[in-house]
């Protein structure tokens, strides 16, 4: 597949989810399906909430689009010839879908958190059957690899269910769930195309046109939010992508690349549940600690903040780039740097630091 193949797919599924985005948005308005300000969010108005209904569509027209092209433009065969000749593949979507559905479901009627949890198991599961799977991981000690055996089933669902829900968690400014999701996915491409995974690379450039597409209505003044559907859609993906594409190889240091892509979710979802633990606060008690309230709170505007988030996950998404593919001493290097960088900024934004301590001192 030629980059203009994935321009394509690109292209259409940023151009559908720029049309059908307006539209998700005058309905959801109209049924009342909005986003109310108050407590920890920043906006003033009240904002549609459903857009990962647009992301969502916005992917599916590209996947039809590549399909159309293998049945009648003589494409390379990457999902029709698969979907065909392998079950598995649609159970992989099948699983996408579902976990798309979950979201959308939360976002009508307001899941309980545990009948959440359980709809998200449920799509990993799906996933986890079609024998996508963590097979082994790399031993820091001995070197090699760790077959995980049974253990592959747990650790497999635990992955996909966390990164839906690290997604969910920084979703918390205009444009900034969409943004570091687009920027993962374009670091998944660079990384499936050349190792020949045009399945997941497919997938990854469908994703990226979609969250282009939507960031035109959803980046600061933002009319539409993407709601539990799109983040929960986009952070699984982003997994399932992860384990089609980089995941597939016997590189012990494979399992920490699409970590270390996503590391500013993963990051800010991390220190959250230490610095709760460390004030001996409830873990799953929300509070004004991520890393976008800190940068607001240090006098940034919600533009500034965004573009401050997508500069550091860039940043770790070339360095995750560079672990893959470079020597040894090169790659440590790397992470070095890529620690360096992040211990930085977290001190500087203090994100271990108590929220509650922090609010006295500015008073």
């Amino acid at each position: 597949m030629s980059i203009l193949h994935y321009l394509a797919l690109v292209s259409v599924a940023a151009i559908v989810t720029l049309v059908i985005t307006p539209l998700v948005r005058r309905v959801s308005e109209h049924f009342g399906l909005v986003d109310t300000p108050g407590g920890r969010k920043v906006h003033q108005t009240p904002i549609s909430r459903v857009g990962g209904v647009a992301i969502f569509s916005g992917m599916i027209a590209a996947l039809a689009f590549q399909v159309f092209g293998e049945a009648r433009l003589g494409w390379h065969q990457v999902l029709l010839h698969r979907a065909e000749g392998d079950p598995r593949l649609l159970l992989v979507l099948g699983g996408v879908t579902l976990m798309f559905v979950v979201g959308l479901i939360d976002d009508l009627v307001n899941l309980t958190p545990g009948a959440k949890l359980l709809g998200q198991i449920a799509a990993a599961g799906v996933v986890v059957a079609s024998g996508l799977r963590i097979d082994y991981v790399g031993n820091p000690v001995q070197g090699g690899l760790v077959m995980l055996g049974l253990l592959s089933i747990p650790v497999t669902i635990i992955y996909l269910v966390g990164f839906a829900n690290v997604i969910n968690l920084i979703d918390g400014l205009d444009g900034l769930a969409a943004g570091v999701s687009g920027i993962a996915a374009m670091s998944l491409l660079a990384l499936a195309a050349p190792a020949n995974r045009f399945d997941a690379a497919a997938l990854a450039a469908a994703l990226i046109g979609a969250c282009l597409g939507f960031l035109r209505y959803n980046f600061h003044p933002a009319s539409i939010f993407m709601g539990d559907s799109g983040a929960m859609f986009l952070g699984f993906s982003l997994a399932t992508i992860s384990l089609l594409g980089v995941m597939k190889t016997t590189a012990a240091i494979a399992l920490a690349v699409p970590l270390i892509i996503l590391g500013v979710p993963i990051f800010d979802t991390a220190s959250a549940i230490l610095r709760r633990l460390r004030h001996n606060r409830p873990i799953q008690e929300a509070d004004k600690g991520h890393i976008h309230h800190r940068l607001l709170g240090r006098g940034f505007d919600q533009r500034q903040t965004v573009l401050i988030i997508y500069a550091w996950s860039a940043a770790l998404a070339v360095g995750g780039y560079a672990v893959r593919y470079s020597p040894g001493y090169m790659r440590f290097a790397a992470l070095m740097a890529l620690l360096a960088v992040t211990a930085f900024m977290a001190y500087w934004l203090g994100l271990f630091e108590s929220v509650h301590r922090q609010d006295e001192d500015d008073a």
